[in-house]
């Protein structure tokens, strides 16, 4: 194949009530990058409508950059769906301006294929949107779409997404032969005869380069997670807990150092599970090396974990912002949805981090809210705790994800169906559909979060 042929990868817009770059990198694209231009002739291009550096400078954008590395994204009003024509809130599209995202586009080489990736269900519009500019300025180039939104409604993103595949579930032994499939046999380098990747060790360091701002990225150290809380579509997504080496993720931060990265967040679902074999090695290597670099946990560390030790290394490796995870204080909606913490784990690992050099004020807590057996009561009460410990509380709104046990129990109860629009899957529409907790009750709730 001659070596001028390209491929596109592109991260989508998202379409939805609110939206952060809360440290977030399409990292299975970037993984993906890494692994054609490695083993393919296929010259890799890479767009991402979420880089809210590419927006600085846009006449009537002023972002809001954090000393972090969170910033916030442009963002255009757009309509509302009309299944939410009676929200009384505003819809928009967050990202790049049109403009921007067609001139880039412009000055790129008609691709082969064009890979997109989709995170939340609910952003599939983003998709929609993407694919409709791809092929403006493209015409009918192929589109494969995979990422957590092609892998949990696979039917509806091949119904409704405008790609022409999907690929549900990890791509990096499929992408191969899908593109043999578009382009024709012959894709790989000379001497490579056959790839397959027995897991993520076995992958190429994630395609970071691609960016021109690096100062911000994210990694995983382990994929999957055993735990099987009834919200959480983890085990769903990667049915194996797969743990890395943490020789591979230390190589990756010297990597991503190198390359100019400040701020790396840690997305893995289960950063603690066999910490003295796993987390405190990468810990103590960091530690050794004194790289001068902030990490962060967004995805919440279980507070159960927690001793003396650990804090004392996370604090001394450089990581910066801790969130923990509680989703509430009453003991039996722990035991109903996943007996994986309690208060009294919380108090500990508090305590445990305030002896490390922490601030209990600058360590966040994770509270769901808008789960379907949640009442407010039980929410507010739960603030209430977070504070009265010392500490900030954080609001997680509950999704209801295909395929976990809470949808099956809401399946049954008739409260949704099984031909729901990926659209109410939203985290921010619960009052207005089903739950236990009004409009005014969650105004209430956020009042409270806040303070007032």
């Amino acid at each position: 194949m001659p070596a001028n042929k390209h491929l596109l990868l592109l991260n989508p817009w998202v379409y939805d009530f609110t939206a952060c770059d809360f440290w977030l990198r399409p990292l299975g694209l970037l993984y993906l990058a890494a692994i054609l231009r490695k083993y393919t002739t296929f010259q890799v291009d890479f767009l991402d409508f979420l880089d809210s550096t590419r927006v600085v400078g846009n006449p009537g954008f002023r972002p809001r950059l954090r000393a972090d590395g969170r910033a916030s994204f442009y963002k255009e009003e757009v309509p509302k769906p009309e299944i939410f024509r009676h929200i009384p809130r505003k819809f928009s599209r967050y990202g790049w301006p049109l403009n921007l995202a067609e001139d880039s586009l412009k000055r790129l080489p008609t691709p082969e294929a064009v890979l997109l990736t989709c995170t939340m269900t609910y952003w599939y519009p983003g998709v929609q949107a993407a694919v409709e500019v791809v092929r403006k300025i493209f015409g009918r180039v192929p589109v494969i779409l995979g990422g957590i939104y092609a892998s949990l409604c696979p039917e509806h993103a091949a119904r409704e997404s405008g790609a022409d595949l999907v690929v549900a579930g990890p791509g990096e032994n499929r992408i191969f032969g899908l593109l043999e499939e578009i382009c024709g046999r012959g894709l790989l380098k000379p001497g490579v005869e056959s790839v397959f990747f027995s897991g993520l060790d076995s992958l190429p360091t994630p395609a970071y380069d691609l960016y021109q701002d690096r100062s911000v990225a994210c990694l995983l150290t382990s994929r999957g997670c055993p735990f099987t809380c009834s919200y959480c579509a983890s085990r769903q997504l990667q049915p194996q807990f797969e743990p890395r080496s943490p020789d591979k993720v230390v190589s990756e931060i010297i990597n991503l150092q190198r390359l100019g990265a400040r701020q790396i967040a840690f997305y893995d679902d289960a950063l603690l599970l066999n910490k003295e074999q796993h987390l405190e090695v990468i810990l103590d290597r960091i530690i050794a090396l004194s790289p001068g670099l902030n990490f962060h946990t967004p995805n919440g560390l279980s507070p159960r974990a927690f001793d003396y030790g650990l804090a004392v290394r996370l604090r001394q490796a450089g990581f910066s912002s801790i969130f923990l995870s509680l989703e509430n204080a009453d003991p039996a909606w722990l035991r109903e949805t996943g007996p994986k913490v309690s208060p009294a784990d919380l108090e500990r690992a508090l305590t445990f981090l305030e002896q490390a050099g922490y601030r209990r004020e600058e360590i966040s807590v994770y509270l769901l809210v808008g789960h379907p057996s949640q009442t407010r009561e039980q929410v507010v009460d739960s603030l209430r705790l977070v504070k009265k410990l010392g500490a900030r509380p954080r609001l997680a709104y509950y999704s209801p994800v295909p395929g976990t046990l809470d949808w099956q129990r809401l399946l049954e109860s008739g409260q949704v169906r099984a031909d729901f629009d990926p659209l109410l899957h939203n985290k921010l529409v619960f009052p207005y559909f089903w739950g236990r907790i009004s409009p005014a009750d969650l105004e209430e709730i956020k009042r409270e979060c806040r303070g007032g």
